[in-house]
């Protein structure tokens, strides 16, 4: 279920963007319009009769008038949310009926209207669903067009009608070689097509006075007078309406649907059952589509400002970071020269523990080194015994997992300082001093260290590389400022031992124990700090199934993490401060934000394919010009080359995908009560001392041991 519904997810995503388009004549919409032909083949009663034509009979077409002191209004292209119950309001106002000929993309997206249309007595007529010149289409798709306008007016008010009107259609004399085939099509199908004889011009908004004297015809002559309840502002029709109304009333003409005023039975009929329930379903669907996409676009805005806050945010506090702890004279206090323990819990380890350890016995800060083996099965233990190095210990165990090697060596630890770090991790000689000189400051309780991609040669090795010293040490120096450090790294990071201990230690409560571990001490008033120049190289997942499991465990362990410390939010003093400020900004910008991510790319396609293209890309780029700006400020404060950037734009567009699809299983995982267990990643031990090559071991095949689960 875990990966289904998140496929289904996006699924239905797609399929209701869709159906937006389709709605919105951006899919299948056909703007042509062609201009006047030849009219040999149009009979001459035709061009010469009424404005209703009857081709049912085929070869006997015949028109139909509208009898003297009779009009018909008729209203084309809606209906309209703004002005559709405006032009329903005068009608109602002054007892008056017409005919509204809805298309269907209008009919669906507005069922309300229509279904107020037919209670207060109008008529209903087809203007097709997306409104193309039929004289371009082939028959097929007139028949869809049709059965579409019909579908969304069974769902609309339950009927459906004889009426049809082509769309750009004028008076019967207009008929020519191009519009007749469709006339005669549609009298096939069973309509009645219907043109006009007065044209109010209102689309062209001549002014109040010019539409009523365009809209009065001529003596006491009958008449279907065409006016618009959509396509854009109408006001002036509506302003026409209260005076054309009681005007004609008073010169005895009766306002009436057109088969009342032909005295032909009505051109509704009822629908029920499964064309009923179809087009219910189907404008529901359309409803569905619409308040999905409002949503989308809410949660796009709400996206932008986080990206931006954060980015703003980021851009400001780093640099307010670097000034203070680059200033000159700045220091923690006394400097920390006593020895260190180093923990390093291990499980099937081999390929790089060799490398982890000999890069701390390199260290230029006095430290004992303790190596936790978690049960491995590979002879992690073994190879670091037979190092025979000064000052580094082996502590065995049965695999209980990491929280509760690292408590194990937390017991086994002879310092008041302890650094813990992983078994695929190498430091730098002076990672270790640099790491403890904040503890000069006995506010301090823990410090996050600089963690750094040592495999980035590969493509996703420099994605990686990006994301950590864009989005992970860019952040923690944003963090340190605001007070509010959500995680240690578990590769590089130092606790002051006592506030260890009165925190209870290592938790396995959680997937994310540094997470945990890292709130637990701000909840009890500690300080959490970063130190910029303690570099630790890591061996970052090689594939992008390593990749998800190990984000997929990060992204549901601070999700525990957070519920775990939801009581922050609530309580007073060091505690609350916490809660108040670090875990909304955890939460926004850890979990809502990647959550949301995607939406930056799915509304660049849905603009590339339906428009406005240019608007779209504009701001698509824009958002990739600020996350450009960030990266290279961050990789200038890190003293990183510029290349690995090139990559920046795939990376972004690629990650967010990949984080959304990790955030909503774990949203999932966590909703339906599922538990995931520890995933141990295949190691390749290619990350050694910088600038020295690593000691590598034959790899084993993907089916070994390496991958069992820890805990």
């Amino acid at each position: 279920m875990r990966y289904l519904l998140p496929s289904l997810f996006l699924v239905a995503l797609l399929a209701m963007l869709m159906l937006r388009g389709y709605v919105h004549s951006e899919i299948l919409a056909d703007h042509r319009v062609r201009p006047a032909v030849d009219n040999k083949t149009v009979p001459a009663s035709v061009r010469a009769g009424g404005p209703v034509i009857d081709a049912r009979t085929e070869g006997a077409p015949k028109n139909l008038s509208v009898p003297d002191r009779k009009l018909v209004l008729t209203f084309d292209d809606g209906p309209d949310p703004e002005w559709t119950p405006k032009v329903l309001d005068k009608l109602k106002e002054y007892d008056a009926h017409g005919v509204f000929f809805v298309t269907g993309t209008m009919a669906s997206r507005h069922p309300d209207l229509v279904e107020r249309m037919v209670r207060e007595g109008h008529e209903i007529g087809l203007h097709t669903f997306n409104h193309p010149d039929l004289s371009y289409q082939s028959d097929k798709r007139i028949d869809w067009e049709l059965s579409q306008n019909q579908l969304a007016l069974a769902g609309a008010a339950g009927i459906h009608t004889s009426l049809f009107r082509p769309p750009y259609s004028s008076f019967a004399y207009a008929m020519d070689d191009a519009s007749w085939p469709v006339a005669e099509h549609i009298g096939s199908r069973g309509y009645l097509t219907v043109v006009n004889n007065t044209d109010s011009e209102d689309w062209k908004r001549p002014g109040v006075d010019a539409i009523i004297e365009r809209a009065t015809p001529k003596g006491t002559a009958g008449s279907i007078v065409l006016m618009h309840d959509s396509g854009g502002d109408r006001s002036q029709t509506v302003a026409a309406l209260d005076r054309f109304l009681p005007e004609m009333q008073k010169r005895g003409y009766e306002f009436t649907n057109l088969t009342r005023a032909l005295g032909a039975p009505s051109a509704h009929t009822e629908v029920s059952g499964a064309e009923l329930w179809k087009g219910k379903a189907f404008v529901g669907a359309v409803a569905v589509s619409e308040h999905a996409t409002d949503v989308l676009i809410v949660g796009l805005a709400v996206i932008g400002v986080l990206v931006m806050g954060r980015f703003g945010l980021m851009l400001v506090l780093s640099f307010v970071h670097a000034r203070r702890v680059r200033r000159k004279g700045f220091g923690w206090g006394q400097p920390v020269t006593r020895p260190v323990s180093v923990l390093v819990p291990a499980y099937n380890e081999k390929e790089c523990i060799e490398n982890t350890v000999r890069s701390l016995v390199a260290s230029d800060h006095p430290v004992e080194v303790i190596v936790i083996d978690d049960g491995s099965t590979d002879g992690t233990a073994d190879i670091v015994a037979a190092l025979r190095l000064p000052n580094v210990r082996v502590v065995r165990q049965h695999n209980a997992g990491k929280p509760a090697a690292l408590n194990n060596g937390i017991r086994h630890a002879r310092h008041d300082i302890v650094v813990m770090m992983d078994g695929d991790t190498v430091f730098e000689p002076s990672t270790v001093r640099e790491l403890v000189q904040p503890f000069g400051d006995t506010r301090v309780g823990a410090v996050a260290g600089n963690a750094k991609v040592g495999n980035r040669d590969s493509l996703i090795g420099a994605w990686q590389h990006i994301e950590y010293v864009m989005g992970f040490n860019l952040d923690r120096r944003m963090y340190d400022v605001l007070g509010c450090m959500p995680t240690i790294p578990g590769a590089i990071g130092a606790f002051r031992r006592s506030a260890l201990d009165r925190v209870g230690g290592m938790s396995d409560d959680t997937l994310a124990e540094d997470t945990d571990i890292t709130m637990a001490l701000h909840r009890d008033g500690w300080r959490v700090v970063y130190a910029e120049d303690a570099r630790a190289w890591t061996e970052a997942p090689e594939t992008v199934q390593q990749l998800w499991s190990q984000r997929y465990r990060w992204s549901y362990g601070t999700m525990q993490a957070i519920w775990k410390h939801r009581r922050a939010l609530v309580e007073r003093g060091p505690s609350g401060r916490f809660g108040r400020v670090g875990l909304p900004f955890v939460s926004l910008f850890m979990v809502l934000a990647p959550l949301l991510a995607p939406l930056i790319d799915v509304f660049l396609l849905y603009g590339l394919v339906f428009g406005p293209t240019g608007k779209t890309v504009t701001a698509w780029f824009g958002v990739l010009a600020i996350q450009a700006v960030c990266a290279a400020y961050a990789f200038r404060l890190d003293k990183e080359r510029m290349t690995h950037l090139i990559s920046l734009p795939l990376q972004q567009v690629l990650y967010r995908q990949l984080m959304y699809v990790v955030l909503l299983q774990s949203w999932i995982t966590a909703l339906t009560g599922g538990r995931l267990r520890w995933q141990k990643l295949r190691r390749t031990g290619v990350v050694g001392l910088p600038g020295i090559p690593a000691q590598r071991e034959p790899v084993h095949s993907a089916d070994s041991d390496d991958r069992r689960p820890v805990g």
